[in-house]
């Protein structure tokens, strides 16, 4: 599988100054209407407000099949039950065979390539229900090379042969899925950058006064860090780099800059250039060449490294500023499976949405990680030239809608546009876009890649002031306080980071409600979502997810302050299609070949643009968070 990192973009500023189109409804003025991108709206003082995830008042239309009720899900429980995961329970069949228990899946890309080169060499990743032993023993015989254990996920990865596929087809317990390149997607703190005080992280940043307590570890899961720079209390924060990177060349610390970049936004500290939490130490894991691509693998090698150091390290917080080139059932895809486990650990798990947005309406959230429906994947805000918000829009590029399972994403959007972060001086990326070095170590760049770390910076701000929270609290608390964007609403989830007032909250929601009760312990002994009974409940209840909003606490949110625009997330254009109906033509099957390079997703970095700046003393006076 490859995974592409979500961030930079180029292209879409042209001359100074000269904004292109963002996404707006010029039809939806401001009322009492108000209309939230995940959960909406109910009956409020004469409010009506209407769900991204059910719909309108009254009868409930859940996001997993629109506004149309039972209509729309019967097309998606047919793609649903496609494919059955791991675990599945004696009901559960799929669609690789007419029948069974716990039959096995194959990636439908594979299966129509294998039809086409049966002597083509596959690099794919075999999870099995019995482990990684038990899924090296099913290919004993086949010719197949282990190139990785991945315990983590019972999984293993492998070299074998594409005719080789069809023996496979008659084990049990096994999914099988491409595992091809992966691209990307002690003093005063204070920016000259204006994102951190819209954003509202500055607040977590304390005072000489009134110091902030000291953040907990932001894994970095990139292409490594440049840890002797400012950025980084020349390197005092930076724990020692992991390397897991397959793919060459990767020069030492950070060859591309990609992950230097992502890191001094997250967790920054040098004068003028703070980052969202900048007394965080940072972890960075090192899983990109100098190109920035990757292996699926290797990621979730680094989420396994994560979940083994997680007390040690105190890790609990990881970024991932990339996304899969391949497109799975969030409940098939190996590095979602990946990211759960992380997530189910206690450590809050931040992703991209991706830079394949277009302004003229839903792209959906179709690649891992950021399509799993218990992270938190974050769009791409364009704070526009003001302190306030009123001027703020959703980047044309920043990826949303839908995912291939009908969760509505992105949850919550950040600044991501015309961004300045440090990079090596020696990086690729300084060599591709001369032309965005705005000083010595920094560049200015574009994309959800960047949007990310900036709310994995406000968790872990969360979380230094509750260390007992879990990541359905954080995730919770981000989005009950975040603010309206005057825009297009549905664009950016259920608001922009409001940093500031989620510091203020003391008892979060749970988003993740619905969900959880589909959390069970596997044969290994680790915390698994069983979609197998979860689709077997779509299919039976529509009001499943009422759990996650039936919670007091959301019906006691104040939006007041929130003007949301009159829209019905039920007028999209977009639906989610068939899993059957995807296309799995020659782009999949290339997507499990060693010899598959294509092109970067967005290249690096928008022409570039005015950054939004403000002036700040050299002490580090921060200005108060912009009205909410």
């Amino acid at each position: 599988m490859r995974l592409r990192y979500c961030g930079p973009r180029l292209g879409m500023r042209g001359r100074k100054g000269e904004r292109q189109p963002t996404v707006k409804d010029s039809n939806s003025p401001r009322s009492e209407t108000r209309s939230n991108a995940l959960w909406g709206s109910s009956s409020r003082g004469g409010e009506t407000r209407s769900n991204a995830m059910w719909g309108r008042s009254g009868r409930r239309a859940n996001a997993l099949w629109g506004r149309g009720g039972r209509g729309l899900v019967l097309g998606i429980v047919a793609a649903l039950t496609i494919a059955v995961p791991l675990g599945a329970t004696a009901s559960s069949k799929s669609a690789s065979s007419s029948g069974g228990n716990n039959t096995t899946f194959i990636a439908p890309g594979l299966l129509a390539g294998a039809e086409k080169n049966p002597g083509q060499k596959l690099h794919v990743i075999i999870q099995s229900s019995g482990g990684a032993a038990d899924a090296k023993a099913k290919i004993k015989g086949l010719g197949a090379d282990v190139r990785k254990n991945l315990d983590l996920i019972g999984a293993v990865a492998v070299d074998i042969t594409a005719g080789k596929l069809d023996s496979l087809r008659k084990q049990d317990g096994l999914t099988i899925t491409a595992d091809a390149p992966i691209k990307l997607s002690g003093t005063i703190n204070y920016s000259t950058q204006m994102w951190p005080y819209v954003s509202g992280v500055a607040v977590g940043w304390g005072s000489s006064l009134s110091p902030a307590p000291s953040a907990p570890t932001i894994a970095i899961v990139d292409s490594g860090i440049d840890a002797n720079r400012a950025d980084f209390d020349n390197g005092a924060r930076v724990l020692p780099q992991v390397n897991l990177a397959s793919l060459t060349p990767n020069s030492p610390g950070d060859g591309r800059g990609h992950g230097t970049f992502v890191a001094s936004i997250a967790a920054g500290s040098a004068p003028g250039h703070a980052g969202a939490a900048p007394s965080a130490r940072v972890l960075p894991i090192d899983v990109m060449d100098d190109t920035g691509k990757a292996l699926t693998s290797d990621v979730i090698a680094a989420c396994a490294y994560i979940l083994q150091n997680e007390s040690a390290l105190n890790i609990r917080v990881a970024n991932f500023s990339l996304h899969s080139g391949a497109r799975n059932h969030f409940y098939n895809d190996p590095l979602d499976r990946a990211v759960e486990k992380l997530w189910f650990s206690g450590v809050f798990v931040v992703a991209a949405a991706g830079n394949y947005g277009v302004p003229t309406g839903p792209s959906g959230v179709l690649n891992a990680p950021g399509n799993d429906p218990f992270v938190m994947t974050v769009g791409a805000l364009d704070i526009g030239s003001s302190y306030y918000r009123y001027d703020d829009s959703i980047a044309p590029w920043s990826a949303w809608g839908y995912t291939e399972d009908g969760f509505s994403k992105p949850e919550i959007s950040a600044p991501g546009r015309y961004m300045i972060g440090g990079v090596p001086t020696s990086a690729t990326l300084t060599s591709e876009r001369p032309d965005h070095v705005v000083a010595s170590g920094y560049m200015q760049l574009s994309g959800t890649s960047f949007s990310a770390p900036v709310v994995a910076g406000a968790a872990a701000e969360l979380l230094a002031r509750h260390p007992s929270w879990t990541p359905d609290q954080v995730k919770g608390a981000l989005m009950l306080t975040a603010s309206a964007i005057p825009s297009h609403p549905r664009s950016g989830g259920v608001g922009e980071l409001n940093a500031a007032r989620a510091l203020g909250v003391t008892a979060p929601p749970n988003p993740n409600a619905g969900l959880n009760a589909f959390r069970v312990t596997d044969s290994l002994g680790g915390v698994v979502f069983n979609a197998a009974s979860w689709v077997d409940t779509v299919k039976s209840n529509a009001s499943w997810a009422d759990a996650s909003w039936g919670d007091a606490s959301w019906a006691d949110a104040s939006w007041a302050d929130a003007s949301w625009a009159t829209a019905s997330w039920g007028d999209l254009s977009f639906s989610v299609a068939s899993w059957g109906d995807a296309s799995w033509g020659d782009a999949s099957w290339a997507d499990a070949s060693w010899a598959d390079t294509s092109s970067e997703d967005g290249v690096e970095g928008e022409t570039l643009g005015p950054a939004p700046l403000m002036g700040v003393d050299t002490a580090g006076t921060a200005p108060s968070p912009p009205p909410n």
